[in-house]
């Protein structure tokens, strides 16, 4: 099963098996899980006599397929956030999803409170040129509601041929009014990984999204920015993983392990202490040592917390900007068999080298910097966290952070976390808001 640490996700397929293993109080267990059994099959009886008098009595004769489609999803959905159910159709278009080459408009999205929110629009995409903004929500699309649309549904219909338009309601926080933003379909080519050499003497690397391709992508940036900048006068690098929504979780590890010699990166604990799992660094580190800045903000989530994280933990890196999301559930994809399409069922909290969840507190920087927002955005930039979202999956110790600044600049030259970085990079004390360098706990290696 692929595990993925993508908003949204999803996927389930196969067989289920629970194993039971018995012990000195074989008996007790027995007996306790009889009568979950038998609590379990009431709620079945209900859920059978209700289907039954949908099906008599209904005013107009209903789908079957889509009543126990729509009983599947509420199934899922009252769980958290992230667990979801996808038709055949859905889990198709979530395989090319992270495949890295799909049709729409760019925008990560999840739903809250009825509505679709974007989790982080796509660098380079129709969404991202319209203007669209990470913590934005969609209510209608195309003068169509999106109250009572499931979240499959909202994004079919943002969907369509290549060079036709799209209108998006936008309820905007700090707005007087809900924005009308008309957006033309492009085929989405995700490119994961930019980069360009700073001052002759950085190497600057974007990571947009953990798709099947960015670990590839990473290796050539770092390759190509070895041989324009020799290694006596390469400063070091900055990988910028702001607004980045996460991904697949095997590219989280690889591409933390192209910065590690050896450890841990990141574990996986589950309801059961034997479902844990470590993934440890594998291949060494590709810049040889080199002086390692991350960027991160409040729309850095997921497997973009993974990294940094882990670098972080393993004190290979210097983590600058605002505090992560806070996206710190592992879900598990499950495809269902042929037709049935897949789940997305989270299966596990992820933890850093050092211990710590992420769930609900995200990564705090070494080095807090704010930017200056522009006036009519001011007050509509702090992302909502994993923490705000209704049903979250809880700490695990209970204390919980809220969300962060999300507003990147659009000029290099109004950035002052990048700036900020560079400056680090080259020696200089950055002129940090609240700076407080954060403890590194040493980690086993």
């Amino acid at each position: 099963m692929r595990k993925t640490l993508l908003f949204p996700l999803g996927a389930l397929t196969g067989a289920c098996l629970t194993l039971l293993v018995a012990g000195p109080h074989s008996g007790v267990w027995a007996a306790r899980a009889a009568a979950t059994a038998d609590d379990a099959y009431s709620q079945l009886n209900l859920f059978g006599a209700v289907f039954e008098r949908v099906k008599a009595s209904y005013v107009e004769k209903p789908d079957n397929a889509k009543l126990i489609e729509g009983a599947i999803t509420g199934m899922v959905t009252s769980l958290d956030p992230h667990s979801r159910y996808m038709n055949a159709k859905a889990w198709t278009e979530m395989q090319e999803t992270t495949s890295g080459e799909f049709g729409g408009l760019g925008i990560e999205v999840t739903m809250e409170d009825g509505l679709v929110k974007v989790v982080s629009p796509i660098d380079d995409t129709p969404a991202s040129k319209a203007g669209i903004m990470s913590g934005d929500l969609i209510s209608k699309i195309d003068g169509e509601a999106v109250q009572g649309m499931t979240l499959e549904q909202a994004v079919n219909k943002m969907k369509g041929p290549v060079d036709t338009k799209t209108k998006l309601t936008i309820v905007r926080k700090g707005a007087d009014a809900p924005l009308d933003v008309s957006i033309t379909r492009e085929i989405i080519h995700v490119r994961p990984v930019r980069f360009h050499v700073e001052n002759g003497d950085i190497g600057y690397i974007r990571v947009t999204s953990f798709n099947e391709q960015t670990t590839d992508g990473l290796k050539k940036a770092i390759a190509s920015i070895s041989k324009q900048v020799p290694a006596e006068k390469l400063a070091g690098y900055v990988m910028d993983l702001r607004n980045n929504p996460g991904g697949l979780l095997d590219q989280a590890v690889s591409v933390s392990s192209a910065f590690l010699q050896r450890g841990e990166v990141v574990s996986t604990r589950g309801r059961n202490a034997d479902e844990t799992q470590r993934f440890t660094a594998h291949g060494g580190d590709l810049t040889k040592g080199k002086p390692l800045v991350v960027l991160i903000n409040g729309g850095s989530a997921s497997a973009s917390e993974i990294v940094a994280g882990a670098l972080h933990d393993h004190k290979r890196a210097t983590l600058i900007g605002t505090r992560s999301f806070g996206k710190g559930s592992v879900q598990t994809i499950i495809p269902l068999g042929s037709g049935n399409g897949a789940l997305a069922l989270t299966t596990a909290r992820y933890y850093t080298p050092s211990g710590r969840s992420i769930q609900a507190q995200g990564i705090a920087p070494d080095i807090e910097i704010l930017q200056d927002v522009p006036p009519e955005l001011k007050g509509r930039m702090d992302t909502m966290a994993e923490s705000q979202m209704r049903g979250h999956l809880s700490a695990s110790d209970g204390t919980e952070q809220t969300g962060s600044q999300s507003y990147v600049p659009p000029e290099e030259k109004d950035d002052k976390a990048l700036h900020a970085a560079f400056d680090f990079l080259h020696g200089v004390t950055a002129n940090a808001v609240a700076a407080k360098p954060a403890t590194k706990a040493a980690v086993p290696n």
